[in-house]
């Protein structure tokens, strides 16, 4: 009998795939990053030996812990980055969802380790135009875009939100589709760029985040 946590991440898989059915999407065209931010290590583990590969953290000392024992892993930054917390992400991660301005993108690429691949970088659209949240307006994005997709070390891959939290399908499926429509904006202005990805969607919003394009859905409460 697998343990509650398989029993879990089993489900959130099948609706991943149950999600990519309906939208006439191919299931692996939607990578699923586990949220293991306070979870214990242990879980990190059995998870990956079910062949879970990748997996976000928001807070950097918790993260370097759990590097060190699976280095093996895709560790992807998805909290707020403070400056004086560029430098252990530039170094440990293969990705950062997380970059919500210049100064941020232009720290991790100087900081970036030359024996290390080019850190995958997504820039934060704050989608919803919060006030209190981080992240760039999407003019800011296309203001934005070129200068940090020329910075040395970096791949800049694509876009991340996190949207206000609503219950009706419809409406969580707006600022989702908002966000797919920039990103092809993106597109065309650099033609040469890999921007093939869309962080978006958690364990509430998943289906509408694939409906409108998610490439990738970061799943924690529904998962641990």
């Amino acid at each position: 009998m697998p343990s509650k946590l398989i029993q879990r991440y089993q489900s959130v898989q099948n609706r991943i795939e149950k999600a990519c059915i309906q939208a006439n999407r191919e299931p692996l065209s939607v990578h699923l990053l586990a949220v293991s931010k306070t979870k214990p290590v242990a879980d990190v583990t059995e998870l990956a030996q079910q062949g879970q590969n990748a997996f976000g953290e928001n807070y950097v000392q918790e993260a370097l812990e759990k590097i060190a024992i699976h280095p093996e892993l895709e560790w992807h930054f998805i909290g707020p980055i403070q400056s004086n917390k560029t430098k252990p992400i530039a170094e440990n991660f293969a990705w950062v969802h997380s970059v919500d301005r210049l100064k941020i993108a232009q720290r991790l690429s100087a900081q970036r380790p030359e024996n290390l691949a080019p850190l995958n970088i997504l820039l934060e659209v704050n989608i919803s135009n919060e006030a209190n949240k981080a992240g760039f307006s999407e003019s800011e994005v296309l203001d934005m875009v070129t200068e940090i997709a020329q910075l040395p070390r970096l791949k800049l891959r694509g876009l991340m939100a996190i949207p206000i939290a609503e219950t009706d399908y419809q409406k969580q499926r707006q600022p989702f589709a908002k966000m797919r429509q920039l990103l092809t904006q993106l597109q065309h202005h650099l033609p040469n760029c890999q921007l093939d990805t869309l962080s978006m969607g958690m364990s509430g919003d998943l289906q509408a985040a694939i409906e409108e394009g998610a490439t990738m859905v970061r799943i924690g409460t529904d998962i641990f």
